[in-house]
């Protein structure tokens, strides 16, 4: 295996705390929705007229202790952001992840904007965005992470014929299903409304992640860079949503729901949030890494190969 002496460690360990920083925002953020903590604090950049960053601990209680620990990570995420742009600008050559880097920068202003603007227009349609953004830019951090880890540099790309093709496209399939499911499940969590969808494209979800983790696995002899470990992941994040969230249905949207705790509710919820943000990013990272080690520049359909075959032997 060669190595590209472009990998820089740094890089990589910056992209990692930035995108493991934005999964405990998205955990921060699913506790302020969960706890009906949005409004709690009624002015934005500042809070109840201090600087966002001189409020008195003291002071951070009940609904306003989320949401200005929300506000708090939310900054810390911009700074880290902005530090991994610069990096990228100092330590890689590649201008592609320049540009990636670039969208990272602007979706954090752009989500801190779209959070700012939910609590001084009082809009629900902004927090919806809020959370979808919030997932993509997840997800586009994590891409980051990989594309400047050492493993992106391995050179071990392989050509396994038409199976290339089939999980290049079920892979892709399958992280816009997780997406789409992800919209839904934030608009179910805002408004009430599309538990219909909601539920539909969880199936769709269900299916495509068993399809393409049985696909990797059957042909993980031959693509050996792809490996088994991201899509038994995927299965098992699997599991563990569909039990998390038949339990947010029957806590938030039944009347059995009233016998659960409060505490109980809101861990249920948050964490079918937070899970459903790995599934994203496991599918996403997983399909970057089908297009980084197969190659389809000359994919093969095998059967028409046997097939071209006999009609050569036959008499």
């Amino acid at each position: 295996m060669q190595q590209n002496t472009s990998y820089s460690p740094w890089l990589h360990r910056v992209a990692r705390l930035t995108a493991g920083a934005t999964f405990l925002l998205i955990v921060i953020g699913g506790i302020v929705t969960s706890t009906d903590s949005g409004l709690a604090v009624p002015d934005w950049p500042t809070t109840f007229g201090y600087n966002m960053f001189l409020y008195p601990l003291s002071e951070m209680v009940g609904g306003i202790l989320y949401e200005h620990s929300h506000r708090l990570m939310g900054s810390l995420v911009g700074m880290l952001t902005i530090a991994l742009f610069v990096l990228i600008l100092v330590r890689d050559s590649r201008k592609w992840l320049k540009w990636l880097g670039l969208a990272a920068l602007i979706a954090v202003i752009v989500q801190g904007v779209l959070g700012g603007l939910r609590v001084t227009q009082i809009n629900l349609n902004f927090a919806i965005v809020h959370a979808c953004l919030a997932q993509a830019f997840f997800a586009l951090l994590c891409g980051i992470a990989w594309f400047a880890s050492r493993d992106w540099w391995q050179d071990r790309s392989t050509t396994i014929g038409e199976t290339a093709r089939k999980l290049r496209r079920l892979s892709l399939i399958t992280t816009c299903l997780i997406y789409v499911q992800l919209i839904f499940g934030a608009i179910l969590r805002h408004t009430g409304s599309r538990l219909d969808a909601h539920l539909l494209f969880a199936f769709l979800v269900a299916l495509h992640i068993f399809l393409l983790a049985r696909r990797i696995l059957t042909v993980d002899s031959e693509a050996g860079g792809i490996g088994q470990s991201m899509p038994l992941l995927l299965l098992g994040l699997l599991v563990v949503q569909l039990i998390l969230g038949t339990g947010a249905f029957f806590a938030k949207l039944t009347a059995f729901g009233e016998t659960f705790a409060t505490a109980l509710t809101v861990t249920i919820t948050t964490a079918h949030v937070a899970v459903g943000a790995l599934m994203l990013v496991s599918s996403f990272v997983l399909t970057l890494k089908i297009y980084r080690f197969t190659d389809a520049s000359t994919l093969v359909d095998v059967r028409t190969e046997q097939s071209q075959q006999l009609t050569v032997d036959s008499p």
